[in-house]
Formats: C-alpha cells, structure tokens, sequence
C-alpha cells in the first residue's frame, strides 16, 4: 500500500516534468499524510491543470463521509468493478507527483520504516483516480486515492504493494479520458521493474504525522537503529528500599 510519501523536487521542476498550466509554488513536504491536501495532475479542456485534492477518495454516492472508510489506496486488480472506484478508472484518472513513499516492514516484533525512491533519484508520478464528492448542502470536496498494485520480487521483501508509478511517456496514455475504454491504461497498471526502485531504512520519526523536516527522509545507521529500538522499550520501574521495621524485629521483604 502507500500510505505516506514525500514531494521535495522544486515546483519548476515538477511544472515542467508534469506539463500543468498553473505554477503553483509549495514547500517541499517530507511527511504527507491520508487527508491532506495533496496535488494532482489532471486534464481539462485538453490542458494538463495542477489541483488541490483531500488525500482519501469519497465516492459521489456516500451520504454521510463520517461513516465511510478512508479509501487512500484502489487495487488495480478491482478498481475496475469496485463501486467506489469504476467510473473514476474510467473517467478521472490524475497523476500525484512526488519524490518517494515510505513503507514499513515488522523486523522483530517491531516495525520499521523505510523510504523508496526511484535509483536514479528522479521524480514519479503516483497513478491516481479521483471524485468530486457534493454534500447535502451544496458544498463540494475533491478527493483522490492512489493505485496500487502487486508487489515485485524486489519490493516484496518490504510489502506486498506497491503504488502504481507511471514514465513521463506514458502521461499522456494515462491521462487520456477521451473514451471509456480503458485496455490502453491496463498494462499500465503493474508494479516497477526489479531494480527501478531503491530503499533504506529511516528513523521512526516519521511514525508521527506532526514530524515533517528534511531528515526523515535520510538513512540511518545499524546503531542509530538499535538506539530507537532501545529507547522505544518500555522501563522497569525500580523500587526504593524500605525501612527495616523497628518493632517487630522483621526486615521488610522490599
């Protein structure tokens, strides 16, 4: 699954990899996080526009979005029959620009975080779908979740998904929504090639949303590891001795 990522290329730079109209100019986030803003590539009137979208897609026939389940991840294998996601797939198609994604794997007893990227330190495009949920009163909400898919055998020593990460050649393949027909964007829908992708493992600073600084992205080493792993370690409280009693001529047990 993808459950955090990080977007620290400059927004010139995406600008002109993305291809979107708008030069919008945001700080590089090192922690993003399910239901936040996050930006989304989209075509309308056939230009490529760069939006604001609540991370966590609302489908338009959910009611009451308090009593619905975050949905931050679509499975490729079902997006194309789940009712949350079928006419998305087809229809609203986005790409989220970033630079990595975190993922955690349970090393005994314990999990630990580590961030992906690309091996050649370029930026990705997160494959996306998205809906514009209305509200009883009129007020309306975009909404985005990202596509994942099978792990390959490289990626799936860490989890067993992975998002869907789409070339810049193939932007215009995805984007395209002119049709319904959707067999041109299936084989788009697969996990990277062995090798395309690298990792380390990072502090487990980014456990926490409020933590969104330049180190977290970085590597740590096998001691800086063991230091969280033992600070993270509950301690055993230790209890002062008592006085000896004085009238009974029976030392205390503690």
């Amino acid at each position: 699954m993808c459950g955090r990522f990080v977007i620290t290329s400059a927004p010139a730079a995406l600008r002109q990899l993305f291809g979107y109209v708008e030069q919008p100019n945001f700080p590089p986030r090192y922690n993003v996080a399910p239901t936040q803003p996050i930006p989304v590539v989209l075509v309308e009137n056939g230009a490529r526009h760069f939006r604001l979208m609540r991370w966590g897609l609302l489908p338009g026939w959910v009611k009451d979005p308090k009593g619905f389940t975050l949905l931050i991840n679509a499975r490729s294998e079902t997006v194309l029959e789940k009712p949350a996601f079928k006419r998305a797939i087809r229809r609203r198609r986005g790409l989220i620009p970033a630079d990595g994604y975190y993922e955690w794997k349970a090393v005994d007893g314990r999990k630990q975080p580590f961030f992906i990227h690309r091996a050649d330190g370029a930026p990705l495009g997160f494959a996306a779908v998205f809906e514009t949920w209305a509200g009883p009163n009129g007020e309306e909400l975009d909404t985005v979740a990202i596509v994942t898919a099978a792990a390959g055998e490289d990626l799936a020593t860490l989890h067993d998904r992975v998002p869907v990460t789409i070339s810049p050649g193939d932007f215009e393949r995805w984007l395209d929504i002119r049709g319904d027909e959707v067999d041109a964007i299936l084989p788009l829908m697969a996990a990277p090639r062995i090798g395309e992708f690298a990792w380390h493992p990072v502090s487990t600073r980014v456990n926490r949303v409020v933590n969104d600084d330049d180190q977290l992205p970085l590597p740590i080493s096998a001691e800086e590891i063991e230091a969280e792993v033992g600070a993270s370690k509950p301690k055993r409280a230790v209890r002062k001795a008592a006085a000896a009693s004085s009238d009974d001529g029976q030392g205390s047990l503690f």
